[in-house]
């Protein structure tokens, strides 16, 4: 039996982990870089072990220190979580070697499905030779054959590219799973991303658990995914399944592991990859089939086996990906203060999940209460996620990780009956009743008050809805979203509702192009910017004391980015100057409400004095940066100045470069590594390089000088940047 467990991993999957290790009685170990000392999954588990430096290959990626930490630490399992060494077969041996059980595959299953290329092979496919291939055969897709979560990964539309291509996927591997083993393969344009979870113990048992849509993507990660994947045939469906199950069943497969197909225009499936190893869109099944995926990997670990029949699986899940990055600006990393994160829904943190490891309707386990005892004879509350008990209001990540705000009692509970951690059996899955009710989670590994760095991955959270149907869980979701606090660096945020109220997604019509195709749609400026800019004004003006008497004065001035908004005091309160349709209702310093064409509509103010005020609304969510009244003066950056469009590491620079070479517009001359991810910084305009600042390995901050072009046809020219 287990009784320690340590994920050899950070963040959210680390923080997730934990959570069912806790409900089930299993000790919890983190481990740490330097970079993540204070992180929430350091501070939720039990033990800590640090794993001295800052980068991947230092840390996270060093499997023989993470095996000592678990010796150290009492532990006697290793859950790899996803990325770093999750599909890593000598890691997986070096646990075992060291008597420590794996929570996951055999390694024989591992080296056979987790190289891409030998899966391939298995599969009855081959990668493409890149000596051999022609235009003919564009566009070309290259694959890191390690790994997965897109790095690695670029799209090659000229053979011309493909050398540059290669190389740039093989560096990023590297850096991201150890492995710089990349392949080709056909890229199919418009095509739908389509997967299917398979969870397998060691007697035979497989079980396919339903179909994922994870088409939605950005940098070929994903971005929002669904299950079931909408629109599919019955056949198609059948189809994945079979060959799911046979990719399992070939390899000896054990645990939970995801096999991925891309499915063409017109409706053929090609095999893509095997993730041998938890996917990050796990909750969606969960949801649908109203299990813990954790809990069973830890059982199938165990040695036990599934139960004979498959769970069913009932209503729609949607998850959407929250990253601190900005779409509008390239998908740019953010990094910064996490000053709040809180989301507004009836089940916070966790979903409802049988953890007792039998089907939803029929667990193997007694059904708890949170107050220990059986369902019919409740000793206390309902929990109804994560951390305590929720009533219906507003789910806080703080400090020490949720928390709930609101009272409870047994019948205003969110959650019904705990079954061994989770919840009861007619709530999973949905049901029938009352306990169809929508609900929402979220999966996270900061809380308020965290800094979000350069050295990992930008996502923040994973917000996931569950409902009935489909239209009901994108609605849910949606408004969960619109209606949360995310305050702190720039976020992809309304990009998300977006996307999720876009007649593609919501009439199912999807596929890999979609932000390809509606980006600059997506990422256009919102109708409601202005008034949350004259809210944010005018609650600036009633927190400063002194300007009430001031009653007949020229009109004030407050500018947040491009507006500007003017505003005279009167007696009976506060009137606009260039915004004629709008009349103040009532204002204080955190809240404003202003009517807008006959409309009243509440405004939440939020200045954590870092320059930038978040406006808050049921409408939608603002951050504005506050433009000072009297520019200061700086230094002017020279005519064709490149900059550090982020905090990063200078991984390379172009072949051949020096002070005095001409260079071609869109050339790469800098390579630029931030959050697991290159970035290419590419020459502003064809000239002549002035000036090198950039040299592999060194740290720059955000506007750092890395290189000046000369042209005398550009005065100024902006960084472009190009992932």
């Amino acid at each position: 039996m287990i009784t320690s467990v340590l994920v050899a991993n950070r963040g959210e999957i680390a923080c997730r982990v934990f959570r069912t290790c806790r409900e089930l009685g299993i000790s919890t170990v983190a481990v740490y870089s330097d970079a993540d000392s204070s992180a929430l999954h350091v501070r939720e588990a039990d033990a800590a072990v640090r794993l001295p430096g800052v980068a991947p290959a230092d840390t996270y990626l060093r499997g023989d220190l993470i095996v000592k930490a678990a010796l150290a630490a009492g532990a006697d399992a290793v859950h790899p979580g996803y990325g770093f060494l999750s599909e890593n077969a000598e890691f997986a041996r070096a646990v075992t070697d060291a008597g420590l059980v794996w929570v996951g595959p055999p390694p024989e299953a591992i080296e056979a499905m987790a190289s891409k290329t030998r899966a391939k092979q298995l599969m009855g496919g081959a990668p493409l030779d890149p000596s051999a291939v022609t235009d003919a055969d564009l566009p070309l897709l290259v694959k890191a054959a390690a790994g997965g979560g897109g790095r690695g990964m670029r799209v090659v539309r000229e053979l011309a590219s493909l050398a540059v291509e290669l190389e740039a996927g093989r560096s990023e591997a590297a850096s991201a799973f150890g492995d710089g083993e990349v392949f080709l393969e056909p890229y199919i344009e418009r095509g739908r991303h389509v997967e299917v979870q398979v969870l397998a113990d060691a007697y035979g048992t497989v079980w396919a658990l339903g179909t994922r849509d994870c088409s939605l993507q950005r940098r070929h990660q994903k971005v929002i995914e669904e299950s079931p994947a909408p629109g599919l045939p019955d056949a198609l469906v059948a189809t994945l399944h079979e060959s799911a199950v046979t990719a399992a069943r070939a390899v000896g497969y054990q645990g939970a592991g995801t096999v991925e197909f891309l499915i063409s225009p017109e409706g053929r499936a090609h095999f893509l990859e095997m993730n041998t190893r938890l996917q990050v869109e796990h909750p969606v099944t969960e949801a649908v089939f109203g299990i813990d995926l954790v809990a069973l990997q830890l059982r199938v670990a165990e040695g036990d086996a599934l139960p004979p029949g498959r769970p069913v699986g009932r209503g729609h899940a949607v998850e959407a990906r929250l990253y601190a990055e900005d779409p509008a600006k390239g998908w740019t990393p953010q990094t910064g203060v996490l000053h709040a994160l809180e989301v507004r829904g009836f089940v916070p943190t966790h979903p409802p999940l049988n953890v007792g490891g039998g089907t939803p309707h029929a667990p193997v386990r007694p059904a708890l209460r949170a107050g220990g005892g059986v369902a019919g004879d409740s000793q206390g509350p309902a929990l109804g996620a994560g951390a305590g008990p929720v009533a219906h209001g507003l789910a806080a990540l703080g400090p020490d990780g949720p928390s709930a705000v609101g009272p409870v009692s047994r019948d205003d509970a969110v959650g019904p009956a705990l079954r061994a951690g989770g919840v009861a059996s007619d709530s999973l899955g949905g049901g029938e009743g009352a306990h169809a009710t929508p609900w929402v989670r979220v999966d996270t590994g900061y809380a308020a008050g965290d800094s979000i760095g350069v050295h990992y991955d930008p996502m923040i959270a994973k917000v996931i809805a569950w409902a009935p149907t489909r239209d009901q869980a994108v609605r849910r979701l949606a408004q969960a979203l619109r209606r949360a606090r995310v305050h702190g660096p720039v976020t992809n945020r309304a990009l998300l509702v977006r996307s999720l109220e876009h007649p593609e997604f919501t009439g199912a019509q999807l596929d890999t192009g979609f932000y390809e195709r509606n980006l600059d749609a997506l990422t256009a400026p919102g109708d409601g910017e202005r008034y949350a800019a004259v809210a944010a004004a005018l609650a600036d003006a009633a927190g400063r004391r002194g300007g009430w008497r001031n009653l007949h004065s020229q009109p004030q001035v407050k500018a947040y980015g491009p507006h500007e908004v003017r505003y005279r005091f009167a007696r009976d309160g506060f009137l606009l100057v260039d915004d004629p349709g709008v009349r103040v209702v009532h204002v204080t310093p955190h809240r404003v409400r202003l009517e807008i064409d006959g409309v009243v509509r509440p405004f939440d103010v939020t200045d954590h004095g870092d320059g930038i005020v978040h406006v808050d609304s049921p409408a939608g969510a603002y951050a504005l940066p506050v433009r000072p009244r009297f520019t200061e003066p700086r230094e002017r950056t020279q005519p064709g100045s490149l900059l550090a469009p982020m905090p990063g590491t200078v991984v390379r620079v172009g072949e051949g470069l020096a002070e005095g070479v001409h260079v071609t517009q869109g050339q790469p001359l800098v390579w630029l590594e931030a959050m697991k991810m290159e970035h290419r910084i590419l020459s502003p305009a064809s000239g002549t390089l002035t000036a090198l600042h950039a040299e592999p390995g060194r740290q720059v901050e955000v506007g750092a000088l890395l290189a000046v072009v000369q042209n005398a046809d550009v005065q100024d020219a902006d960084v472009q940047e190009e992932a």
